[in-house]
């Protein structure tokens, strides 16, 4: 490529001239995502991973800057689905970078043996790039207000409004986020994340300690999940500071902050990121999985996955109040809700009780009653095929 090539200088759409469709040709599914296949397993992934049944799905990745030559690194995770990153060379615009972006995936599309292009937004960033493709069906999946989170791009809320102009269907990760998206697109859907129940329950089944958790005493309060901006760090850091008797257990990589502003007591343990497939192992040893969300304009939208799966674990959960948790779980016996260090002293030592007891079980499987990603995925397809039919 042109380093100097400016967005306008790159060829027309691979999908202008569409190849003859061939029955035994599969939709590409084309996903457009902020996040990394490899990083925490989460939404895109679960989604994806079941996708891939019905379409060939394509996860396009932000790049990697460095300073090797312009290259795409395409590789495959699990059967049906090739992850695309882009290696782009350190000092390129703003302009550059789209071009650079649009070139290599308009040269991979080209490729491929295309029938009918179905384009699935994360991230609305994307549309720079992607502007001239043309979809058959465009899913905008909202999984997050973004434009809240720490070092969102300026851009992004215009960036956001266009692509809602040119959605066919939009999903959100929450209930509080179709709120407020319904009043922005006359087709937006609700679709919370879910929770693989087989794979959590695992736990309930006292699974071998993990080497660096095997030596930490008890009770434990374990939390997994990223550790950025929406972490409460003051309220972990006194609950710490209050109950020393309390070992803590944070497990995921702190991203977006300062990791010397973390808390550092002796019963505070900071494990690093795990894979999915070693979560269970963790959560088998605890007696409490904590969501200690700071309430802040990043958490205002967002519907946490870690409460279902905490669940199906058979742990009970404690929170601060974060709205799609309290209107979802707010009367389920095993997940209490408290908003500063007191309450959330007190809601621990309740659900301590509520381990000891060995009902959390029950409580839990009639709050995780009919959630699966299966049924989840399953009215995503639902609405992609309504438009695929047209």
């Amino acid at each position: 490529m042109n380093i100097q090539a400016q967005p306008q200088s790159i060829s027309s759409s691979p999908l202008a001239n569409a190849r003859p469709r061939t029955a035994a040709a599969r939709p590409t599914l084309l996903c457009l995502s902020h996040l990394r296949w490899g990083f925490v397993y989460q939404r895109p992934q679960h989604v994806m991973s079941r996708l891939r049944h019905s379409y060939d799905v394509v996860f396009f990745e932000e790049p990697v800057f460095g300073s090797v030559a312009l290259h795409l690194d395409v590789s495959s995770p699990v059967r049906g689905v090739h992850v695309l990153v882009p290696h782009l060379p350190h000092g390129l615009s703003p302009q550059q970078i789209t071009a650079a972006q649009r070139e290599l995936l308009d040269g991979y599309l080209a490729r491929q043996p295309l029938s009918e292009l179905l384009l699935w937004y994360l991230t609305p960033m994307s549309l720079v790039f992607t502007d001239h493709l043309q979809a058959q069906v465009t899913v905008f999946d909202c999984m997050d207000e973004l434009s809240a989170f720490l070092g969102a791009p300026p851009e992004l809320i215009d960036n956001e409004r266009r692509l809602m102009a040119r959605a066919d269907v939009v999903f959100t990760g929450g209930y509080s986020l179709w709120e407020a998206k319904r009043r922005q697109h006359g087709n937006a859907h609700a679709m919370p994340s879910s929770v693989d129940i087989e794979h959590f329950a695992a736990a309930r089944e006292g699974l071998p300690e993990p080497a660096d958790q095997a030596s930490i005493g008890h009770p434990r309060l374990g939390f997994f999940g990223v550790i950025d901006e929406r972490f409460d760090i003051e309220l972990v850091a006194e609950l710490a500071r209050q109950q020393p008797q309390w070992q803590v257990v944070l497990i995921g990589p702190v991203v977006k902050i300062d990791p010397a502003s973390l808390p550092r007591y002796a019963n505070i343990h900071y494990l690093g990121a795990k894979s999915y497939a070693q979560l269970p192992a963790y959560l088998s040893g605890w007696e409490v999985a904590l969501m200690p969300f700071a309430l802040n304009a990043s958490t205002r939208y967002i519907s946490p996955t870690k409460t279902p799966e905490y669940l199906a674990g058979g742990c009970p959960v404690v929170s601060t109040p974060i709205r799609d948790v309290v209107s979802r779980y707010g009367d389920c016996a095993v997940v209490t809700i408290a908003e500063d260090a007191p309450a959330f002293i007190e809601a621990v030592e309740c659900a301590l009780a509520a381990k000891a007891d060995g009902h959390v079980a029950a409580h839990a499987d009639a709050a995780l009653k009919g959630m699966s990603w299966d049924a989840t995925c399953n009215a995503m397809k639902e609405q992609v095929e309504c438009f695929r039919s047209r």
